[in-house]
């Protein structure tokens, strides 16, 4: 799975975990943007049969709705984060995201709902990207049917 960290000069979410990808321009579906962003912030270029399936909409405490799309890169060779967008790609095995300690929910006084966490090192990353790799390992990996993600929530730091 290919995750970034977001450059530490943007104004929204700067320094944290993200999957590739961005806002839809005027026209465009969550298909084409995920090859674009892919082409823009990773120097990926796929074909739109790359594209696989679709997880939950995630709507954020900071005003976005995230449509994942998956997609098969196969076996890319070389990776360049845009250094306006990304401060470094990281290539993470799944089997990081099936460890016995994934995920971890965590209360906070600030909501009734638990934050989502997935272990990753010995660092974590938190939703809503943890929330949709979470839904992608449930039904990608192990073939459950209903996994949603929707009423997980996210640290407060990630409300802003």
């Amino acid at each position: 799975m290919i995750l970034t960290r977001r450059a530490l000069t943007l104004r929204a979410h700067a320094g944290q975990w993200a999957l590739p990808g961005g806002q839809m321009e005027a026209g465009e579906t969550p298909e084409k943007t995920v090859l674009r962003e892919l082409a823009e912030e990773v120097g990926l270029v796929l074909e739109p049969d790359a594209i696989i399936g679709h997880l939950d909409d995630y709507s954020t405490r900071s005003g976005f709705v995230m449509k994942p799309v998956v997609v098969w890169g196969g076996a890319c060779v070389s990776l360049t984060p845009n250094p306006d967008e990304v401060s470094s790609i990281h290539r993470i095995p799944l089997s990081e995201f099936m460890r016995e300690d994934a995920p971890i929910l965590e209360s906070i006084p600030e909501s009734p709902h638990p934050v989502l966490l997935m272990p990753l090192g010995n660092n974590y990353i938190a939703a809503p990207t943890a929330a949709i790799i979470y839904q992608f390992r449930e039904v990608a990996i192990l073939g459950k049917t209903h996994s949603r993600v929707a009423h997980f929530e996210q640290p407060y730091f990630a409300w802003r």
